[in-house]
């Protein structure tokens, strides 16, 4: 990009604008910010409104000498500028280029390290934090954040099965020494201490949370359905990719004899994109989480921290990586849920562009990297006025054709909201016949959206544990996995048609963090509701008497 064309774009990460010569310690802050973040250029002779008014060329090496002088007595450790002069326009432009440095933090002389260390956030030059510099020193030594020990955290009180089921999936084997392979467990003094990998993994920390939400029209003034997903990092990922798909559109083709359904934004696109913001946010700050916003123009993913290592946007959109958070990338790349490393961005950009011809904006917003996925708006709103009686009446086998399938998305939501209940109750809540429950019921199991758990007599439907994925034809469906579930409604009545059963198994089959799980568990004790039976390997929860 021709330095005509940056100047007219404004002020940047690695831009910044002067009219005039500006005071020493205003050169200083830029240029050790500079070193900090992803170098950047100082041009003198542009004004605020990005205008070229030049500088006067009568003092111009004595000036080049004085702002060699500023950077040498003013920063620390040295940092050696470019300085350099350009025409443009017959204006004459004075620019400090600034690459950056290797030995950061750089920070000001005059002050000490915690006081004097700047970072460039967006156009602007702040004052780096604690947690800055500590991340700073983290890259001077090479050495990422997730691979740090965690003394405060046993080790012996984790339930790692998360990890182990993900490995069992991949047909891989896990023990202590692989752990330790990949870094999510260390050894000191003979003990064994926990990595903060491993505690993101398994969502120990309160800010390992994935906020969705879908907003009504275009903007975040009136949300329609959100969620939070806390659980380990595995079923975060499914989760919130079941959630996008309950509020997006499903599109059918027929190719040949069959018909073909996709969802609008390619799953594969918005699994690549979500799997990103998972290993590269920004986990030392505690304050805040990735954040999913379904709108009707845009599907919006938002993660915490700039981009990592002084890279920028033209550097990823050419295949440039930088991991910052390297044990958690190399794990998924071990449960092969990444590819090749550097191709995340450009795998979005392909998918979008041969499905919905659209690629995906990618965006770096002051300390925050921003993913919009394009929607079809006129699709949407033909999908939103399209009628669906015949669904509602007929219970209709050609309702996804249509619209939204009333009937059976009405059974499939009624099923969440009441489980363990057989065809006659749900027949009587609907007003409807059998027949038609019937019907619906077995588009629903053919679809492996709910299964009959118990005998015929006793026992009830359920959603399985993929119910939630493809639930929410065009929006029939709000809340996807755990969208309107009561869990301690949902828990209590499984327990009681398969008692006694373990929290892990009550997990696996109503697709319920664990977390969650003992959560509800532990209410429904205090409620002497249920109570634990028998030894703690052969026992399990059942219904008080």
């Amino acid at each position: 990009m021709s330095i005509i064309k940056k100047i007219s774009q404004g002020e940047s990460k690695v831009l910044e604008f002067k009219e005039s010569l500006p005071s020493n310690e205003s050169i200083a802050k830029t240029v050790v910010s500079f070193s900090n973040t992803a170098g950047g250029k100082l041009i003198i002779g542009v004004a605020n409104n990005n205008k070229i008014v030049g500088i006067d060329d009568t003092n111009i090496f004595t000036i080049k000498d004085k702002i060699a002088s500023i950077v040498y007595d003013s920063c620390y450790p040295n940092i050696l500028p470019e300085i350099y002069t350009i025409t443009i326009k017959d204006k004459l432009l004075l620019v400090v280029e600034i690459f950056r440095g290797n030995l950061v933090p750089y920070y000001l002389k005059k002050k000490t390290k915690n006081d004097g260390t700047y970072i460039r956030i967006g156009s602007t030059n702040r004052k780096a934090s604690v947690e800055n510099i500590l991340e700073l020193e983290r890259q001077r030594n090479h050495i990422s954040y997730d691979e740090e020990i965690n003394y405060d955290i046993d080790f012996a009180s984790l339930d790692l099965s998360p990890i182990y089921q993900q490995f069992e999936k991949q047909n891989k084997t896990i023990n202590l020494d692989k752990l330790k392979n990949l870094k999510l467990i260390k050894e000191e003094n003979s003990k064994i201490y926990v990595t903060n990998a491993l505690l993101i993994i398994l969502g120990i920390y309160e800010h390992c949370v994935v906020k969705c939400a879908r907003f009504k029209g275009t903007t975040m003034e009136v949300f329609i359905d959100k969620k939070e997903y806390d659980g380990d990092i595995f079923s975060t990922l499914n989760s919130a990719i079941s959630f996008i798909q309950n509020h997006i559109n499903l599109t059918a083709k027929i190719k040949g004899l069959y018909r073909v359904e996709s969802y609008e934004i390619p799953t594969e696109a918005l699994r690549e994109a979500i799997i990103n913001a998972l290993i590269h946010r920004d986990y030392t700050n505690q304050g805040r989480d990735i954040k999913i916003g379904i709108y009707d123009d845009i599907v919006n993913i938002v993660s915490p921290g700039s981009l990592p290592y002084g890279i920028t946007i033209t550097d990823i959109n050419n295949g440039r990586s930088e991991i910052r958070n390297k044990t958690l990338a190399n794990l998924f790349k071990e449960l092969k849920l990444i590819e090749k490393w550097g191709t995340g961005i450009n795998r979005i950009k392909k998918l979008c562009r041969n499905q919905i011809s659209k690629e995906p904006i990618f965006t770096e917003k002051n300390d925050f990297f921003d993913i919009e996925f394009i929607r079809d708006v006129d699709f949407f709103k033909h999908k939103k006025n399209e009628g669906v009686n015949e669904g509602a009446n007929e219970g209709v086998n050609e309702g996804v054709n249509e619209g939204v399938n009333e009937g059976v998305n009405t059974l499939y939501n009624l099923i969440k909201k009441y489980p363990n209940n057989n065809s006659l109750y749900f027949s009587q809540k609907l007003t409807t016949s059998t027949k038609n429950i019937e019907r619906w019921l077995k588009q629903l199991k053919n679809e492996n959206k709910i299964k009959f758990i118990g005998i015929p007599k006793k026992g009830g439907y359920f959603i399985t544990k993929n119910g939630g994925v493809n639930g929410g034809v065009n929006g029939g469906v709000n809340g996807g996995v755990n969208g309107g579930v009561n869990e301690g409604v949902n828990i209590l009545n499984y327990i009681q048609s398969n008692q006694p059963v373990k929290s892990n198994q009550i997990s696996t089959v109503l697709d319920i963090s664990q977390r969650t799980v003992e959560r509800e568990l532990q209410a429904l004790k205090e409620q002497n509701k249920i109570k634990f039976t028998g030894s703690s390997k052969t026992g399990g929860y059942t219904i008080t008497k």
